[in-house]
């Protein structure tokens, strides 16, 4: 390992990024799942077949003792570096982001695990009571089985905007391939998280209006969502996600 070289982009919960050159290495704690980074490494390579504009996997290796990814370095500017620095054109932005996530749902990657087998497990892994278990389980079973390919965490942060205006989506940790409506679901809880209720609402409005989806389908993934991210949600987060988890009907 050359940390001569290396500049750290950003520091995570369990890892750390660098740049290195042409390259970014993500490097997770000596603790981290062994299965988890290589899922994260095959997610990546699966997407990349897609021909979406992703970063491109180059390697997977151990240093140190530590699990890491080496990836293309994608040289831009985030969405949401954007969309502070110009907060006049936030509904252009999001108008931008809205389309692209579209795109995402338009692929397919027949290999990667199926989002309802992972809301399955995070709500199993949750400390829900029982019923409210068996509530969410029901609620999933009955949701259309799609095999739309789904990021799992599409916010304007994991979106890099190169030079010439290209978009790349970073981050394909948590893609599975199912209902597209649970992944904006996912898109709408981290905007509300984040304190953007107000975006949220412009989010999932213009969402619905694009993709002529109705608001009320994208609503009941909501407490299932909530459900799967309160397992490794912060505490304060968790409070909130609790909160959506007991919401049963919209109106």
């Amino acid at each position: 390992m050359n940390e001569i070289k290396r500049k750290v982009i950003a520091v995570r919960t369990s890892k750390i990024v660098y740049r290195e050159g042409d390259a970014v290495v993500k490097v997770f704690d000596t603790d981290f799942s062994k299965a988890d980074v290589l899922n994260e490494a095959l997610n990546q390579a699966r997407v990349e077949e897609t021909g979406l504009n992703i970063p491109r996997l180059i390697d997977v290796e151990v240093e140190d003792g530590k699990w890491a990814i080496r990836s293309e370095y994608v040289e831009g500017k985030t969405l949401a570096e954007l969309m502070d620095k110009n907060p006049e054109k936030t509904d252009e932005y999001l108008e931008f982001f809205v389309d692209l996530q579209m795109t995402v749902h338009e692929k397919r990657a027949p290999l990667l695990g199926k989002l309802k087998d992972k809301m399955d497990r995070k709500i199993c892994d949750t400390d829900l009571d029982a019923t409210t278990r068996y509530e969410l389980h029901t609620a999933l079973e009955s949701m259309p089985k799609h095999k739309k390919l789904c990021h799992g965490d599409f916010n304007p942060s994991n979106i890099v905007i190169t030079g010439n205006g290209a978009p790349y989506i970073l981050d394909w940790a948590h893609a599975t391939q199912g209902n597209a409506s649970a992944d904006v679901a996912q898109t709408y809880l981290i905007f509300v998280l984040d304190g953007k209720e107000e975006l949220a609402e412009k989010y999932l409005d213009l969402f619905c209006e694009k993709s002529g989806t109705e608001k009320k389908y994208i609503q009941k993934w909501l407490p299932i969502v909530a459900a799967a991210q309160s397992v490794k949600g912060k505490y304060g987060e968790r409070e909130l996600l609790l909160k959506w988890v007991n919401v049963v009907d919209y109106e």
